[in-house]
């Protein structure tokens, strides 16, 4: 099967943007206003924002995208000698060329389950930390990033934040989350954490687009105003402040417009699970359980080889040398046909 056929369901973040966002960016173009965010339409979306979680107070920020906003509000929240707490799957850890690192900050790796931290393990690394003499040669432990969904899918409990939450502010430290596939988070029926919730229990969080229906940007919500001083300077010294702030700020406009986040969010998640269905009955066999949109499989290698010829798929990982882990990602954009077509290939 030649590529221009060949079914994409390798990322959730192929296609290019909603259509009431491209739309909107066409109906305001020829528009002028004001640059670096302080246009009507950033405002109005950071309103939006504010409202939708419950924090009238909260800094809001639009970054370009995922690695540039950690890179960024992790550099800023942390002292030069402070490291931030991750799993050692988290995307910090792994897919970001050591961006934090090259910002003059450690990861601090803690043990996961299927992409999750602990309380509990967050507070043995900086009870270490306490406990160690030789402390002042060490990094301390300074905050913790959490991602909601994980890079494996999967998702915090409410229980699980508020404990996450709890133990950090008990030791003074913030809390991070990186809300990158967020949209697929909320449309979960698994899922019981609220923007609302987020903005209660996190410092700090960012609200994904790039993934979920924006051309690009994230949208950085500092639920206490004022919680790092000077961010918009930070933000600049990072290159993260964009010119023409009113492209990022007209996209969440959109997205928050209508609980038009909330229902692109759920296509993803009703594509995802025909396709789970469809794995489960041809007795395909998953790596572990993900309920939203990342659906990752065993596969031998043949089978993935074979596989591969029709349906482009993310590469995960080996597990020995003769059998791989795939992902299949579905989106807001994932269309019902790709799905059928999918299954049928599934079933021969």
């Amino acid at each position: 099967m030649n590529n221009e056929n060949k079914l994409s369901f390798s990322s959730d973040y192929m296609e290019g943007a909603h259509p009431d966002i491209l739309k909107r960016l066409m109906d305001t173009n020829m528009e002028k206003s004001a640059g670096y965010g302080l246009d009507e339409y950033t405002e109005s979306a950071k309103e939006k924002i504010r409202e939708a979680c419950g924090a009238p107070d909260a800094d809001v920020y639009f970054l370009t995208g995922g690695t540039q906003a950690n890179a960024t509000m992790i550099d800023a929240m942390l002292r030069s000698y402070q490291g931030v707490m991750a799993a050692k799957s988290g995307h910090i850890s792994v897919h970001e060329a050591g961006a934090i690192e090259f910002g003059g900050h450690k990861v601090l790796t803690l043990p996961e389950n299927n992409g999750k931290i602990t309380a509990g393990s967050v507070e043995s690394c900086i009870n270490s930390y306490k406990m160690d003499e030789n402390n002042e040669h060490t990094i301390m432990p300074g905050m913790v990033y959490i991602s909601h969904p994980t890079e494996f899918g999967t998702l915090y409990s409410l229980d699980e934040l508020k404990a996450l939450s709890d133990v950090c502010h008990k030791n003074d430290i913030p809390l991070y989350l990186d809300g990158a596939r967020l949209a697929y988070a909320l449309a979960c029926p698994e899922n019981d954490v609220s923007l609302h919730d987020i903005a209660s229990l996190c410092d700090v969080f960012y609200i994904g687009g790039t993934k979920c229906g924006a051309l690009f940007g994230e949208a950085v919500v500092i639920p206490k105003k004022g919680f790092i001083p000077h961010i918009f300077t930070i933000i600049k010294q990072h290159g993260a402040l964009l010119a023409k702030g009113r492209i990022a700020g007209i996209q969440f406009e959109t997205l928050f417009t209508n609980d038009l986040y909330y229902k692109i969010g759920q296509n993803a998640i009703d594509t995802a699970g025909r396709i789970k269905a469809a794995l489960a009955e041809y007795g395909y066999e998953f790596a572990f359980n993900s309920p939203t949109n990342q659906i990752f499989v065993r596969l031998s290698r043949e089978k993935s080889e074979e596989l591969s010829e029709k349906i482009e798929m993310g590469f995960w990982e080996n597990i020995d040398d003769s059998h791989v882990i795939m992902r299949i990602a579905t989106s807001w954009a994932t269309r019902q046909e790709d799905v059928d077509r999918l299954i049928e290939i599934l079933k021969q």
